[in-house]
């Protein structure tokens, strides 16, 4: 443990000087809605915008860097997640109505997308209200729900690349797809602009509470989950959605150690109580293989998994019906 501490110290000795914040060691876990994982060796949380791309300009060239939101889709494996990991929040919420416009900084949360554009009158965005995580996030999966994408009401974002130089990138240039985005891994969003129209904000709000109840009906809204784990299959035809291969396969309720496919929507996975990040990826994985078994298809991880695994390995696998 001293090693470790001590290479902490040498690295955060390594990193240029900020106006936000350096944490060693940093507890990630109580950041993410699993509620678990590992330590970031050193959290930074820039000030702002231009403190973001000015640490990204001067830092060395060999520490790498993660950056997250507010981990509504993300698995940090146990072993925690080495160099900077950078978290946009404060000097990046700001959701600002310009016209039939909104611009809203990578940190903000889409649902105050959604409440910001419904007080201004502007529909077409009810449905981020759907959308757990932040606007960063949703540009770089090309997130949606309830009939809408992020594509769809995008005209710019603006990035910053690993050595600090800011970009400006339109819709096309977004590359977008389902669940994805073509732009490099190692840029981090600052901001978006969003198209909305005039509409009756009695009208949007009653969209967005039919949103919120359909999810509360639908989805384990109240557990400690990462949402969608896996993608809807794409280029099988007639190929069911995730949630049914999965279902079909005979994994609802099924469970490694306190991680278990829930009973209410199957392509959710969920901690029921002190579940470990490998306990999560490992169920996640055997759903994988069951999927395949059955139906010759492979779903793809949508939920985003960083860091080291642990070298402890996982609970033992209960159907469901059975205990451990």
């Amino acid at each position: 443990m001293k090693a470790v501490r001590k290479a902490m110290t040498s690295l955060i000795e390594r990193l240029p000087a900020v106006r936000g914040r350096y944490t060693e060691d940093a507890d990630l876990a109580k950041t993410t809605w699993f509620r678990c994982g590992g330590p970031a060796e050193v959290l930074f949380r820039p000030a702002d915008a231009d403190d973001l791309v000015e640490f990204l300009a001067s830092r060395p060239a060999d520490v790498p860097v993660t950056v997250i939101g507010v981990g509504s889709n993300l698995l940090i494996r146990d072993g925690g997640v080495p160099g900077v990991v950078i978290r946009l929040a404060r000097g990046f919420t700001e959701v600002s109505v310009e016209g039939e416009q909104l611009r809203a900084g990578a940190g903000a949360l889409d649902l105050n997308v959604a409440l910001t554009a419904q007080q201004a009158g502007l529909t077409d965005l009810e449905f981020f209200s759907g959308i757990p995580g932040t606007v960063g996030g949703a540009l770089r999966m090309n997130a949606g729900a309830y009939g809408g994408e992020i594509k769809d009401v995008l005209i710019e974002a603006e990035a910053v690349d690993p050595f600090g130089k800011r970009h400006r990138l339109d819709a096309a240039a977004m590359g977008f797809s389902y669940r994805r985005s073509t732009v490099p891994a190692g840029w981090i969003f600052l901001s978006a602009l969003l198209q909305g129209r005039p509409g009756d904000p009695a009208a949007i709000a009653q969209r967005m509470a039919e949103i919120r109840k359909s999810r509360e009906e639908t989805q384990p809204t109240r557990a400690r989950t990462g949402g969608s784990t896996f993608k809807n299959p794409e280029g099988h035809p007639g190929a069911l959605r995730a949630w049914q291969l999965i279902d079909k396969a005979g994994c609802r309720g099924l469970r490694i150690g306190d991680a278990m496919v829930s009973d209410k929507h199957c392509n959710f996975l969920i901690n029921t109580g002190a579940a470990t990040a490998t306990d999560i990826e490992t169920l996640g994985e055997e759903v994988r293989r069951r999927v395949f078994e059955n139906s010759g298809i492979r779903l793809d991880w949508e939920i985003r998994r960083i860091g080291v695994p642990s070298q402890r390995g996982p609970g033992a696998v209960v159907e469901a019906g059975e205990t451990a």
